[in-house]
Protein backbone atom coordinates (compact mmCIF):
# COMPACT_ATOMS: atom_id res chain seq x y z
CA UNK A 1 0.00 0.00 0.00
CA UNK A 2 1.32 3.37 -1.44
CA UNK A 3 1.83 5.42 1.76
CA UNK A 4 0.23 8.51 2.34
CA UNK A 5 2.20 11.71 1.28
CA UNK A 6 3.80 14.23 4.44
CA UNK A 7 2.50 17.78 4.22
CA UNK A 8 4.18 20.58 6.61
CA UNK A 9 1.95 23.09 7.11
CA UNK A 10 4.06 26.47 8.35
CA UNK A 11 1.93 28.40 10.55
CA UNK A 12 2.52 32.47 11.37
CA UNK A 13 -0.74 32.70 13.80
CA UNK A 14 -1.49 29.59 16.22
CA UNK A 15 -5.15 29.92 15.42
CA UNK A 16 -4.61 28.89 11.89
CA UNK A 17 -4.01 25.38 13.12
CA UNK A 18 -7.30 23.87 13.73
CA UNK A 19 -9.00 24.65 10.82
CA UNK A 20 -6.55 23.37 8.33
CA UNK A 21 -6.38 20.00 10.89
CA UNK A 22 -10.36 19.97 10.58
CA UNK A 23 -10.36 20.68 6.60
CA UNK A 24 -7.99 17.42 5.90
CA UNK A 25 -9.63 15.11 8.73
CA UNK A 26 -12.77 15.99 6.57
CA UNK A 27 -11.63 15.60 2.80
CA UNK A 28 -8.16 14.14 3.31
CA UNK A 29 -7.72 12.23 6.79
CA UNK A 30 -4.74 9.63 6.10
CA UNK A 31 -2.21 12.68 4.54
CA UNK A 32 0.54 12.97 7.12
CA UNK A 33 0.53 16.27 8.29
CA UNK A 34 3.56 17.85 10.66
CA UNK A 35 2.99 21.69 12.14
CA UNK A 36 5.22 24.21 12.33
CA UNK A 37 4.47 27.52 14.21
CA UNK A 38 6.74 30.96 14.61
CA UNK A 39 3.68 33.35 15.59
CA UNK A 40 6.59 35.97 15.99
CA UNK A 41 6.71 35.77 12.33
CA UNK A 42 2.75 37.62 12.59
CA UNK A 43 4.15 39.84 15.13
CA UNK A 44 7.10 41.22 13.47
CA UNK A 45 4.94 41.69 10.11
CA UNK A 46 2.49 44.16 12.24
CA UNK A 47 5.76 45.77 13.96
CA UNK A 48 7.38 46.75 11.12
CA UNK A 49 4.15 46.78 8.20
CA UNK A 50 6.33 45.29 5.20
CA UNK A 51 8.09 42.34 4.35
CA UNK A 52 11.55 42.51 3.85
CA UNK A 53 14.59 40.25 3.30
CA UNK A 54 15.39 39.22 6.94
CA UNK A 55 11.80 38.03 6.94
CA UNK A 56 12.53 36.16 3.44
CA UNK A 57 15.19 34.10 4.81
CA UNK A 58 12.99 33.12 8.30
CA UNK A 59 10.39 31.40 5.79
CA UNK A 60 13.73 29.52 3.50
CA UNK A 61 14.78 28.21 6.80
CA UNK A 62 11.75 26.94 7.99
CA UNK A 63 10.76 25.24 4.83
CA UNK A 64 13.95 23.85 4.47
CA UNK A 65 13.97 22.35 7.90
CA UNK A 66 10.51 20.79 6.72
CA UNK A 67 11.95 19.65 3.34
CA UNK A 68 14.65 18.06 5.60
CA UNK A 69 12.38 15.70 7.30
CA UNK A 70 11.01 14.19 4.42
CA UNK A 71 7.84 16.41 3.41
CA UNK A 72 6.23 16.38 -0.01
CA UNK A 73 4.76 19.43 -0.41
CA UNK A 74 4.43 22.53 2.08
CA UNK A 75 1.50 24.93 2.79
CA UNK A 76 1.80 27.88 4.58
CA UNK A 77 -1.27 29.17 6.49
CA UNK A 78 -0.82 33.05 6.61
CA UNK A 79 -1.94 35.08 3.83
CA UNK A 80 0.35 38.28 5.05
CA UNK A 81 3.84 36.71 3.12
CA UNK A 82 3.08 36.04 -0.15
CA UNK A 83 6.21 37.38 -1.64
CA UNK A 84 8.58 35.27 1.13
CA UNK A 85 6.06 32.24 -0.02
CA UNK A 86 7.20 32.91 -3.30
CA UNK A 87 10.84 32.54 -2.87
CA UNK A 88 10.07 29.46 -1.18
CA UNK A 89 8.47 27.83 -3.77
CA UNK A 90 11.23 28.93 -6.58
CA UNK A 91 13.86 27.15 -3.49
CA UNK A 92 12.11 24.16 -3.56
CA UNK A 93 10.83 23.47 -6.87
CA UNK A 94 9.49 21.10 -8.16
CA UNK A 95 7.77 19.82 -4.92
CA UNK A 96 4.32 21.74 -4.73
CA UNK A 97 4.59 24.60 -2.01
CA UNK A 98 1.29 26.53 -1.53
CA UNK A 99 0.19 29.97 -0.46
CA UNK A 100 -2.81 29.55 1.54
CA UNK A 101 -4.81 31.71 -0.69
CA UNK A 102 -3.79 30.64 -4.22
CA UNK A 103 -6.34 27.74 -4.37
CA UNK A 104 -9.15 29.79 -2.86
CA UNK A 105 -8.33 32.48 -5.52
CA UNK A 106 -8.45 29.90 -8.18
CA UNK A 107 -12.06 29.17 -6.92
CA UNK A 108 -13.29 32.57 -6.41
CA UNK A 109 -12.70 33.85 -9.89
CA UNK A 110 -15.03 30.87 -11.21
CA UNK A 111 -18.06 32.47 -9.43
CA UNK A 112 -17.99 36.12 -10.31
CA UNK A 113 -15.87 39.23 -10.85
CA UNK A 114 -16.64 41.34 -7.92
CA UNK A 115 -15.47 39.41 -4.62
CA UNK A 116 -15.19 40.82 -1.17
CA UNK A 117 -12.35 40.04 0.53
CA UNK A 118 -12.52 39.58 4.16
CA UNK A 119 -9.90 39.01 6.67
CA UNK A 120 -9.09 40.15 10.54
CA UNK A 121 -4.81 40.95 9.72
CA UNK A 122 -4.18 44.05 8.09
CA UNK A 123 -1.38 43.11 6.60
CA UNK A 124 -3.36 40.81 4.36
CA UNK A 125 -5.40 43.09 2.34
CA UNK A 126 -2.24 44.72 1.23
CA UNK A 127 -0.74 41.71 0.02
CA UNK A 128 -3.56 39.30 -1.17
CA UNK A 129 -5.40 41.71 -3.48
CA UNK A 130 -2.90 41.86 -5.95
CA UNK A 131 -2.40 38.18 -6.42
CA UNK A 132 -6.19 38.09 -8.03
CA UNK A 133 -6.15 38.60 -11.90
CA UNK A 134 -6.47 41.94 -13.02
CA UNK A 135 -10.32 40.51 -14.68
CA UNK A 136 -11.61 40.81 -11.10
CA UNK A 137 -12.70 43.90 -8.71
CA UNK A 138 -11.37 42.81 -5.42
CA UNK A 139 -13.67 44.68 -2.39
CA UNK A 140 -11.37 44.11 1.06
CA UNK A 141 -13.11 44.67 4.50
CA UNK A 142 -11.46 44.30 7.36
CA UNK A 143 -13.67 42.85 10.46
CA UNK A 144 -11.81 45.54 13.13
CA UNK A 145 -11.03 44.16 16.77
CA UNK A 146 -11.80 40.41 15.26
CA UNK A 147 -8.32 39.14 16.02
CA UNK A 148 -7.69 41.03 19.01
CA UNK A 149 -10.64 39.18 20.62
CA UNK A 150 -9.80 35.34 19.51
CA UNK A 151 -6.76 36.60 21.09
CA UNK A 152 -7.97 36.82 24.62
CA UNK A 153 -9.99 33.58 23.40
CA UNK A 154 -13.41 35.26 23.28
CA UNK A 155 -14.21 33.50 20.00
CA UNK A 156 -17.82 34.74 20.25
CA UNK A 157 -17.14 38.44 19.81
CA UNK A 158 -15.00 37.43 16.89
CA UNK A 159 -17.16 35.96 15.27
CA UNK A 160 -19.74 38.71 15.85
CA UNK A 161 -17.39 40.85 14.27
CA UNK A 162 -16.42 39.31 11.26
CA UNK A 163 -20.04 38.31 10.66
CA UNK A 164 -21.03 42.22 11.01
CA UNK A 165 -18.17 43.27 8.81
CA UNK A 166 -18.82 40.94 6.09
CA UNK A 167 -22.79 42.35 5.65
CA UNK A 168 -21.32 45.09 4.03
CA UNK A 169 -20.05 43.10 1.28
CA UNK A 170 -23.52 41.78 0.17
CA UNK A 171 -23.33 43.41 -2.78
CA UNK A 172 -20.14 40.86 -4.11
CA UNK A 173 -20.78 37.88 -6.32
CA UNK A 174 -18.82 36.00 -3.78
CA UNK A 175 -17.07 36.89 -0.59
CA UNK A 176 -13.63 35.21 0.38
CA UNK A 177 -12.61 34.56 4.09
CA UNK A 178 -8.74 35.84 3.74
CA UNK A 179 -7.59 33.72 6.63
CA UNK A 180 -7.42 30.15 7.86
CA UNK A 181 -8.61 31.72 11.40
CA UNK A 182 -11.62 32.53 9.97
CA UNK A 183 -12.70 29.88 7.97
CA UNK A 184 -15.40 28.47 10.44
CA UNK A 185 -17.53 31.67 10.28
CA UNK A 186 -18.27 30.60 6.93
CA UNK A 187 -21.86 29.37 7.32
CA UNK A 188 -22.49 32.66 9.31
CA UNK A 189 -21.21 34.63 6.34
CA UNK A 190 -23.25 33.06 3.58
CA UNK A 191 -26.38 33.34 5.92
CA UNK A 192 -26.09 36.77 6.98
CA UNK A 193 -25.00 38.12 3.39
CA UNK A 194 -26.64 35.61 0.97
CA UNK A 195 -23.50 35.59 -0.78
CA UNK A 196 -21.42 32.40 -1.88
CA UNK A 197 -18.39 32.22 0.62
CA UNK A 198 -15.12 30.43 -0.10
CA UNK A 199 -12.28 29.91 2.60
CA UNK A 200 -8.29 28.94 2.51
CA UNK A 201 -8.62 25.83 3.85
CA UNK A 202 -10.92 23.80 2.04
CA UNK A 203 -9.90 24.97 -1.06
CA UNK A 204 -6.30 24.36 -0.14
CA UNK A 205 -6.41 20.71 0.53
CA UNK A 206 -8.61 20.03 -2.46
CA UNK A 207 -5.70 21.45 -4.60
CA UNK A 208 -3.07 19.47 -2.36
CA UNK A 209 -5.39 16.39 -3.44
CA UNK A 210 -5.06 17.08 -7.09
CA UNK A 211 -1.86 17.10 -6.79
CA UNK A 212 -0.79 14.16 -4.36
CA UNK A 213 -3.09 11.46 -4.19
CA UNK A 214 -2.40 8.76 -6.52
CA UNK A 215 -5.05 8.50 -8.34
CA UNK A 216 -7.17 5.77 -8.03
Amino acid sequence: MTTPPRIALIHALKHSIAPIEAAFAAAWPDARLMNLLDDSLSADLARDGALNEAMTERFLALSDYAAATGANAILFTCSAFGPCIEAVAQAHAPMPVLKPNEAMIERAVTMGKKIGLLSTFPPTLVSMPPEFPASVQIVPKLAEGALAALDRGDRATHDRLIVEASKDLRNCDVIALAQFSIAATAPMVAEATGRPVVTTPDSAVEKLMGLLKPKA
